[in-house]
C-alpha cells in the first residue's frame, strides 16, 4: 500500500492527518533503532485487533503506546528548541495557522 502524501509542516515536526497535527518519527534515531521500533509497533496493532479480553487489549495498547514513545511520537518532543507539542490540534489552531492558510487546497484535502 502506498504512503499517502500528507502535508508535513516546514520544520518536519508534524504531518496533517484526518484535520489534525500527528508527530512525526525523531530523525535522529539510528535505522535500526527505528526499524526494531515501527516492528514492535506493528506487532502491537495486530495484538489489538486480535485481543479476546479486556486485559489483552490493554496489555496490546500499552505496547502500541511504549513503541510510540521509542519512536519520538508521543511523550517528551525530540526537538530541542522549548516548542510546545501541537499534536492533535488542528493546524489553523497552531503556531502552523500561516503555513496551513497558504497551502493549496489540493493540499489541505490530502490532511483532511
Amino acid at each position: 500500500m502506498p504512503r499517502r502524501d500528507y502535508p508535513e509542516t516546514p520544520d518536519g515536526r508534524y504531518f496533517v492527518a484526518k484535520g489534525r497535527l500527528w508527530r512525526k518519527t525523531d530523525p535522529s534515531l539510528a535505522d535500526s533503532t527505528r526499524r526494531a521500533a515501527v516492528k514492535r509497533l506493528m506487532q502491537a496493532r495486530r495484538a489489538v485487533g486480535q485481543a479476546e479480553t479486556e486485559a489483552e487489549e490493554r496489555t496490546a495498547r500499552d505496547a502500541v503506546d511504549a513503541a510510540k514513545r521509542d519512536l519520538g511520537e508521543r511523550g517528551p518532543v525530540w526537538w530541542d528548541d522549548g516548542a510546545p507539542d501541537e499534536g492533535g490540534k488542528h493546524p489553523k489552531n497552531s503556531r502552523y495557522a500561516d503555513w496551513w492558510a497558504d497551502l493549496s487546497e489540493e493540499s489541505r484535502a490530502k490532511g483532511a
